[in-house]
């Protein structure tokens, strides 16, 4: 298998995802303090939306790397 049609499958795989589950989210360590023997730290939750035109595209960019990729 070559690296076309590697990134293709990853493109399409990546495409399904973003439209199946439309987000993500994570989690950022965003401070830290140390005062003597207490340390604070605060996480705060980032949601990313993953647009559905980006995920089309994906699948799209993706399904044209594999038939091109496939002629030679």
């Amino acid at each position: 298998m070559n690296t076309t049609k590697l990134v293709a499958i990853v493109l399409i795989a990546a495409g399904v995802l973003g439209l199946v589950y439309g987000s993500f989210s994570y989690t950022k360590d965003s401070h830290d303090i140390k005062l003597g023997p207490l340390e604070l730290s605060v996480k705060e939750k980032q949601t990313v939306n993953v647009p559905v035109w980006a995920g089309v595209a994906a699948i799209v960019v993706g399904g044209a790397l594999l038939l091109v990729g496939g002629r030679k």
